[in-house]
């Protein structure tokens, strides 16, 4: 989760707004495509006649709204009933998925889903994968990969020196070393490169060079395992051990499970001599975990330089939640995250005289340093539900869909789509009913993560500072939270005649005393909202929610639900993604998991994989490569 970069401020507000970042490249080995033009032409003449009739049906129903009479009209889908050529995608919405709205165009209407995508042109390799995915002797193997990555320790440490700097790095070395080794097809095959030396890049060519291709990206780096809690682990963090159910380990959830699904995915296809129409290209960071400056932040540079701004179809990341009943009934929801929440830490700093502790002022530098924090914590950021934002989003899928949701908050959810006395009493229900999961969404969060100050009990203290962490919602900003924790601020350094700066000005109108306030960007990092990848029956998110709607039905381990939702959400924490706006404004993140498949989740003891559940990832990455390649 990139959070710290170093002591120059970067805000990452825009994607045209990027950080210059140097990158160096060693590539070796590839193979050239083939340019076919011929069947990406029908394609698009056909998507064109769809696209205006498209256009004349949103003209009519704006007629017929601003007479009043849309209500009475029935439009048909965009490309109901036809059926579509292997070239076109199938954008159209999948009407057997049961409603629970009482009127089946309202639910159609405010959660629309992709058909279930499996491979058609690829069938056949299809069902060669699933039986290959099958046997015992792949499956051990395949295990033993991912635990043999796990063993290897690319811990990504907060103060690790750049590439080249510091020894800690040379790991990453040796986890290369181990690639290779495991996946000598993989290396023999695609175009490898090294960027900064440890980020990878991998490049499949496709024949036809005019289509952009696909990203698929996640890291070799983990979080530490604390030596304090190894007598806690069922197997030790770094053993990699298959017990027959579980790999154990860390980064056997994150992202050692993306990084070698990844490469058993690639690996199995070349095995089978599939030849990709479309080009794919694989990106893997170093340092995600910690600052995302020596992985992605070399990365970005190199792949917008080589392929282009916007020069990506598709970008998928690790990221969403795990699938599975999420609001009981029979039917399966999958969370995908479009967007991430933007990140600021914040550094308050109280300077104040010292002196001997027998003497001390009314207020010492820690005593005003703890209201400071008092009254932040006292003074939450409001929450706040708007029609745009991935929550509003999220609550009408689970109100049209989950069999188990509340009957009145599923009646105001329908209603809040164009009342708005509605909508603010959705918002109540909502935090009533669901608690952190929605107050987590709907607000600015705001943390106090570390604190420090006094040297000796006798002498009073000259300086305190804490560092609170913000993750930022949809409509806000990284300006926005810094004007509102001055204004909230600003009203303690009057109480207590401290002089007052935030953000690298003198604040007029607070105290005049001895004592300062500082208020100050941590890290020297701020990372303002996402943008938000679109859903439009039209966008490639199309592909991913049907592959995943298609893959869940089709899993080796059983489909046990009357249907599979896809509900697009917002990711509370950060990924490498935050690095590559400007490679696509197609971007999901999204990792396939199913409800209990992470032993004990992700950064803590007992880190650990279901073996089953890994191997549907790998599954997963196959089918969204054919169904780029075929549909896209």
């Amino acid at each position: 989760m990139a959070a710290r970069v170093g002591p120059r401020l970067t805000v990452i507000a825009a994607p045209n707004e990027r950080q210059e970042s140097s990158y160096t490249t060693t590539t070796y080995r590839g193979k050239n495509g083939k340019d076919n033009k011929a069947a990406a032409y029908i394609a698009a003449v056909f998507v064109g006649v769809l696209l205006s009739y498209g256009l004349f049906r949103t003209a009519l129903f704006s007629i017929l709204a601003a007479r009043g009479s849309a209500s009475s009209y029935r439009l048909l889908p965009v490309v109901s009933g036809l059926s579509l050529p292997h070239e076109a995608p199938l954008y159209a919405n999948d009407d057997s998925v049961p409603p629970l709205f009482s009127d089946q165009a309202s639910s159609a209407s405010v959660c629309p889903q992709a058909r279930p995508l499996v491979p058609s042109r690829h069938r056949v390799l299809d069902e060669s994968l699933t039986k290959r995915f099958a046997n015992e002797t792949f499956k051990l193997e395949a295990y033993k990969a991912l635990g043999g990555a796990v063993q290897i320790p690319t811990v990504s440490y907060e103060d690790l020196a750049p590439v080249g700097e510091d020894s800690r790095w040379d790991v990453f070395g040796e986890l290369h070393e181990y690639l290779e080794k495991t996946f000598p097809r993989v290396y023999s095959s695609l175009n490898v490169t090294k960027i900064n030396t440890y980020a990878l890049v991998l490049h499949w060519q496709g024949s036809d060079e005019d289509a952009l291709p696909v990203l698929m990206t996640a890291h070799q780096d983990v979080v530490a395992a604390d030596p304090a809690t190894t007598d806690d682990w069922v197997h030790p963090p770094f053993s990699g051990f298959y017990d027959g159910t579980w790999i154990w380990g860390r980064g056997s959830c994150d992202d050692k499970s993306d990084l070698i699904a990844s490469f058993q995915a690639i690996d199995a296809l070349l095995e089978q001599g599939f030849e990709p129409r479309r080009t794919f290209v694989w990106a893997f960071g170093i340092d995600e975990e910690s600052s995302g400056t020596q992985g992605a932040g070399h990365l970005s540079p190199y792949l917008e330089a080589r392929y282009g701004t916007n020069g990506f179809a598709l970008l998928l990341d690790e990221g969403g939640s795990p699938y599975g009943k999420a609001y009981g009934g029979d039917v399966i929801f999958a969370f995908p995250a479009l967007s991430e929440k933007g990140y600021l830490d914040v550094q308050i700093e109280v300077t104040a005289p010292g002196g001997h502790s027998s003497v001390p002022p009314r207020h010492t530098a820690i005593g005003m340093l703890s209201a400071m924090l008092v009254k932040m914590e006292d003074n939450p950021h409001p929450p706040v539900l708007s029609r745009q934002s991935s929550a509003f989003n999220a609550t009408l899928c689970a109100a049209a869909y989950a069999p188990e949701y509340p009957a009145d908050v599923r009646r105001l959810a329908l209603a809040a789509v164009h009342d708005d006395a509605a909508l603010e009493a959705l918002k109540g229900a909502l935090l009533d009913r669901f608690g952190a999961e929605y107050d987590t969404m709907l607000r600015t969060t705001q943390a106090a993560d570390v604190i420090e100050g006094g040297v000796k009990v006798n002498a009073l203290p000259e300086r305190a500072w804490a560092i609170v962490n913000h993750r930022i919602v949809e409509h806000s900003s990284v300006a926005a939270v810094q004007e509102r924790l001055t204004g909230l601020l600003h009203p303690l350094a009057k109480r207590y005649n401290l002089t007052m700066d935030a953000w690298g000005h003198q604040i007029s109108g607070a105290g005049t005393g001895p004592a300062h306030l500082s208020l100050a960007v941590a890290y020297g990092y701020a990372l303002d909202p996402s943008p938000v990848t679109p859903t439009g029956p039209e966008d490639t998110y199309q592909i991913l929610a049907g592959t995943i709607r298609g893959a869940i039905e089709q899993s080796a381990r059983g489909y046990n639900a009357s249907a599979t939702v896809v509900v697009p959400q917002i990711e509370r924490g950060n990924t490498d993604t935050s690095r590559y706006w400007n490679l696509t404004r197609n971007i999901v993140r999204y990792s396939h998991r199913r409800e209990g498949d992470l032993y004990n989740g992700y950064h803590t003891v007992n880190e650990a994989i279901k073996a089953e559940g890994w191997l549907d990832a790998v599954r997963f990455y196959t089918k969204i490569m054919l169904n780029c390649d075929e549909y896209l």
